[in-house]
């Protein structure tokens, strides 16, 4: 009978081996668990908390420059504009002749070195005409007038982006008699400031 039991506990010792090997996973066969994720919320605005930026020196924040020119600087651009005069154009054309060139040319230089420090200032160059030709023909000979001037004063250095163009064709002459020594002074490109 001892036999028997030590039998018997032999094989009941195997069963739990077995047993106990069987319901253990194989490492290999088995994937890890897929960690779950929580869905991510936004804080609400009003506990969203802004970094404030590190303190600049003066020299190198744009907001503490202005951007338009005060009194004195607009009365010098004015100064330089009455020295630069008008640029005159021949009969028809919108082509500027050297003469025009020549009396843009006259302080160009410090005018854009003036407007370059105010970005958002601007200047208007205004196409005029003589009295001959329909008032459709003038508008638009006057805006290849001005836009002429313009693009030359830029080469000299005068921001373009700077630089408005407005046409009056035949309105607003500074002369109103009715020759070619009046139709010529009508026949020009003008720069004011910005009102």
């Amino acid at each position: 009978m001892k036999s028997r039991i030590l039998a018997g506990l032999a094989a009941g010792a195997l069963c739990v081996v077995f047993s106990g090997c069987a319901k253990k996973p194989v490492a290999a066969s088995t994937t890890p668990p897929t960690p779950r994720v929580e869905p991510r919320t936004t804080p609400a605005p009003s506990r969203q908390v802004t970094p404030t930026p590190p303190s600049t020196s003066a020299s190198s924040t744009p907001a503490s420059t202005p951007r338009m020119p005060d009194a004195a600087t607009k009365a010098r651009i004015q100064d330089l504009l009455d020295r630069i005069q008008d640029a005159y154009f021949d009969y028809n054309k919108h082509n500027l002749r050297p003469d025009a060139e020549a009396t843009l040319q006259k302080d160009a230089q410090a005018l854009g070195d003036i407007i370059r420090q105010y970005p958002d200032y601007k200047l208007t160059v205004q196409g005029h005409c003589d009295e001959r030709g329909s008032e459709e023909y003038n508008l638009a000979l006057g805006d290849k007038r001005a836009e002429q001037a313009k693009e030359y004063l830029a080469t000299l250095g005068v921001p373009g982006n700077q630089l408005q163009i407005i046409s009056y064709g035949k309105d607003k002459p500074v002369c109103e008699d009715h020759d070619e020594a009046c139709w010529q002074r009508n026949r020009r490109a003008h720069i004011t400031q910005e009102q």
